[in-house]
């Protein structure tokens, strides 16, 4: 049976960082996948306007015909500033869509990251998906993502994987999707460079034993 599965990752890009070889083999496995993205990525850097939105946009369509999702939604909440928010701006619309929905799996970012709008991101689908009777959210992984989880202040809620995806299949797919927003990636040796995140993956692989793998802390599961 499949699977309704969503992503809500505070900004564009930050899916495919975060959990973009999941999704595209939750896509190959038959499950319908929705992505959410809160902030509007753009509106927080210097001189950037409408134009700059649009091509984050055009990029986000590109990415999300790569990996194979069905639905995006745009929240469009003020760019690196939800903390300016109150919080139940961010949970309300949340609440809405995810009833809407109805995923039985849900992946959003760690508590932990450097950036604000991932940490606010992630504490507005803990409280959207609290564990009430009749939920059907079964699983909440949290992502990692890169030059915001491992930026953090030292031993601020580290990250610590306990629940991994072999996406062997799908490591071309993922890197397919990060090439869509070629204007969010950065030269190596910077942590944000294609290369680190193929390495990554290699890495997270050859921790459980397969090829590549995308790494997660699980927050809930329910079996």
């Amino acid at each position: 049976m499949s699977n309704s599965v969503l992503a809500v990752a505070a900004h564009a890009d930050d899916e495919a960082l975060g959990c973009g070889g999941s999704l595209a083999k939750h896509v190959a496995a038959g499950d319908k996948v929705h992505v959410i993205f809160v902030a509007d990525g753009v509106t927080s850097r210097g001189g950037a306007g409408q134009d700059d939105l649009v091509r984050r946009q055009q990029a986000t369509e590109k990415a999300r015909q790569i990996l194979g999702i069905s639905t995006m939604t745009f929240l469009d909440l003020p760019d690196n500033r939800l903390d300016s928010l109150p919080r139940l701006d961010i949970v309300q619309p949340l609440e809405t869509l995810i009833g809407k929905l109805q995923p039985e799996i849900i992946y959003t970012h760690h508590y932990g990251d450097l950036n604000v709008d991932h940490r606010l991101v992630h504490q507005a689908v803990m409280t959207a998906c609290r564990p009430l009777p009749g939920s059907t959210v079964r699983e909440i992984l949290a992502f990692e993502v890169m030059s915001s989880t491992e930026w953090s202040s030292p031993g601020l809620a580290p990250f610590l994987p306990n629940f991994f995806v072999d996406i062997s299949a799908q490591m071309e797919i993922k890197m397919q999707a990060l090439q869509a927003y070629a204007l969010e990636m950065r030269v190596p040796p910077h942590s944000r460079s294609a290369e680190h995140v193929r390495c990554l993956a290699k890495h997270h692989g050859y921790c459980v034993g397969v090829d590549a793998a995308e790494a997660f802390m699980a927050m809930r599961v329910l079996r």
